[in-house]
């Protein structure tokens, strides 16, 4: 049978361009491909191709010039080539795990080489071995007829070539002879391959966790030995015995970027112990037991069966607002207020156009008074008025009232950028009153609905923590929004910033800069803030650190610069979930009086929790710039864990009671070092959401 397969990969080779046969031939194979092939195939003009079916064939043509690459590659051990043209390609257009007429795949060769590297970037690249070799015996019949055959072949070929006259027929054996010796030499390399390999030892660092009440996920790492062949998937057991007598369920893993996997479907409760094996082409190894040796799904929340803190929070405050607004519908005060001229006529333009329109109520230059301004920025470009300005609207020229509360109130407001012309008519009915506070929000209101209008965009974008203040009196208020998409807008003007930074004349003296030219000096850092403030945390569990200072008018809180809407922080773990068992720990070491508690028992998940957060703490302490002593009178918050979307959880470590929050003029002798910065507390409330 093997040598009817030879024959007909002979006859196939005489009716399509030969694949490379040997090392010289694979070398002008690879200058083909990344080269001149590569070139012609995409530089074909549409017009110059008869059709489709000539199209289709040139793409089945380099299809398998690239397969036939690979496996060239591969072959000669060619590490560098490998991950190249699995870079250029992808597994379908290598057919990465179609078997070659000699019945092999890449990976099989890679793997009967023993070249560990090469094995596994194909099986990062999704490669899978042969399907021929269901036993050990199919595969060491078949490398057994392929060495036979090679063999055969170069006998017959030196035969041929030492009995004939020398010729341009003579020549052409002598070539083939020299790529089935090479062949030969390299079936006979596999053979020896298979033959001295032995299957593999445990997997290492097998670690069991809980990650949910139905749910656990077993992280495991490849066996140390380096002697067997290569490992090309793993089984996972589990069982309620811990003689894995009855086994309850079995996975094989051979996805290998990331070596884990997660049983669900489990019992809330109950004991699972997990095992985990490797496979290699000599077949599985020993299991490795888990460490610890069972786990229990479960949540912290079943320990006093508390429900989530925010569950339906949302969907009440949607009602409640409903409420609120069908309250106000049909309150005849709003008439009035619909009907009233606005004392700024502006147009509601549909688009960005009315930037340039000579008629546009931005402002140029500022006067003493308070004013809202809108950065929209698309990579380093931002958008500017037709006379290149930053779009600035005035809000009062006559602000005399305390500017904290009336700020932290407009930062609120920029939640609700859809609901501007409601929370108008809702703040004019009570305009009457003449209070300052309310003059000044409704002026707010007024200068967001201008400046709406004026650019066409509803959302404004977030608001910086805060306003930008000069000597002059001037007071600035910011907002900030990426512009993403791939959107055209009718005769917009994107400035590069630096263009715009050093094109700019400015109208003030440097030691009393106005504060437009201030945000203009300062822009890229409000936008680093703006993007840094929309990074997600990575799953997983994380030790924050809760520190606060006071002011006359304000609460502020700790944050680091690269994550400003998350306290300072450093992981703990990947899982995000803390079971029962931990957290009973947990409280347990909450309410004891020694500052250290005794360590857990070993082959626990509580001391694996136990050893993680003390590292965790170091690094913590070290990244606030807090001595490690000083740590023995810091406290966990045991009243929860703080949980945010499920995916991230945060325990938090809390200084002692005294010291949670700095009051003005109170000593901190430890301030952290360069990369933090404090926000007001509803900031940094409104970034957390």
């Amino acid at each position: 049978k093997m040598t009817q397969q030879m024959r007909d990969l002979q006859l196939a080779q005489a009716r399509k361009p030969p694949g490379p046969s040997s090392p010289n031939a694979a070398k002008r194979l690879y200058r083909n491909l990344s080269g001149k092939f590569r070139v012609n195939y995409t530089s074909f003009d549409e017009g110059s191709l008869a059709g489709r079916g000539e199209k289709e064939k040139l793409r089945k043509s380099y299809l398998f010039q690239s397969n036939a690459a690979l496996f060239e590659a591969v072959e000669l051990q060619d590490l560098d080539r490998v991950r190249e043209l699995l870079k250029q390609y992808s597994p379908e257009e290598l057919d990465l795990n179609t078997p070659n007429s000699e019945g092999l795949l890449p990976l099989d060769v890679a793997i009967m080489t023993n070249n560990a590297p090469i094995a596994r970037a194909l099986l990062q690249a999704g490669a899978k071995e042969s399907p021929h070799f269901m036993s050990l015996e199919s595969r060491s019949l078949h490398l057994s007829t392929l060495v036979r055959e090679a063999e055969q072949r170069v006998n017959e070929l030196t035969a041929q070539v030492v009995n004939e006259a020398p010729n341009a027929d003579c020549s052409e054996k002598e070539k083939q002879l020299k790529a089935w010796e090479w062949r030969y030499r390299l079936y006979k390399r596999m053979k020896a391959g298979f033959e001295h390999a032995r299957v593999p030892d445990a997997p290492t660092n097998v670690h069991l966790s809980v990650v949910s009440s139905s749910s656990v996920q077993v992280t495991f790492w490849e066996p140390l030995s380096v002697n067997s062949a290569v490992v090309t998937k793993y089984k996972v057991e589990w069982s309620c015995s811990p003689t894995f007598s009855p086994l309850l369920g079995e996975a094989v893993v051979d996805t290998l970027k990331n070596l884990h996997f997660t049983i669900q479907g489990l019992v809330s409760g109950t004991a699972y112990y997990v095992q985990v094996s490797a496979y290699n082409m000599k077949g599985w190894g020993p299991p490795q037991a888990s460490m610890p040796p069972f786990a229990i799904p479960s949540n912290w929340r079943e320990y006093d069966g508390r429900a989530p803190r925010r569950r339906g929070q949302a969907e009440a405050l949607d009602h409640l607002l409903g409420q609120v607004k069908t309250v106000h519908q049909h309150c005849v005060c709003h008439e009035p207020c619909k009907n009233q001229p606005q004392s700024r006529k502006h147009s509601v333009s549909k688009s960005l156009k009315h930037l340039f329109h000579p008629s546009s109520k931005f402002l140029k230059t500022l006067k003493r008074g308070l004013y809202l301004t809108a950065i929209f920025y698309k990579d380093d470009n931002i958008l500017v008025t037709h006379e290149d300005q930053i779009p600035v609207v005035e809000i009062d020229d006559t602000y005399s009232c305390l500017l904290m509360q009336d700020f932290l109130w407009f930062t609120k407001v920029s939640c609700m950028w859809d609901e501007i012309l409601w929370l108008r008519q809702c703040v004019t009915v009570s305009q009457s009153s003449c209070s300052c506070i309310l003059q000044t929000r409704f002026k707010m209101l007024l200068a967001v609905s201008q400046m709406q209008g004026l650019l066409g965009i509803q959302d404004l974008g977030q608001v910086f923590f805060e306003p930008v203040k000069d000597k002059q009196g001037n007071i600035l208020i910011v907002t900030l929004k990426e512009v993403k998409t791939n959107q055209t807008f009718e005769s917009v003007r994107w400035v590069p910033i630096c263009k715009l930074q050093t094109s700019r004349k400015s109208v003030s003296s440097p030691e009393e800069p106005t504060a437009l030219d201030m945000l203009l000096l300062s822009v890229q850092d409000k936008l680093a803030y703006h993007q840094r403030s929309s990074h997600a945390l990575s799953s997983g569990l994380y030790l924050g650190y809760l520190k606060l200072c006071s002011a006359v008018d304000q609460i502020r809180v700790l944050v680091p610069e690269q994550h400003p809407n998350i306290l300072c922080h450093v992981k703990i773990r990947s899982n995000p979930n803390i079971s029962r068992e931990e957290w009973e720990w947990l409280q347990k070491m909450a309410s004891v009086d020694e500052p250290v508690p005794a360590e857990p028992e070993a082959e626990t998940s509580q001391n694996h929790l136990y050893q993680e957060l003390q590292v965790a703490i170091k690094e913590l302490m070290t990244l606030v710039n807090i001595p490690l002593p000083e740590a023995k009178d810091f406290r966990l918050y045991s009243q929860e864990v703080l949980d945010f979307g499920g995916q991230v959880s945060f325990l938090l470590l809390l200084p002692p009671s005294d010291d949670v929050c700095t009051a003005p003029g109170q000593n901190n002798p430890y301030t952290p070092r360069s990369g933090f910065l404090t926000l007001p507390l509803q900031i940094f409330e409104l970034g957390e959401e």
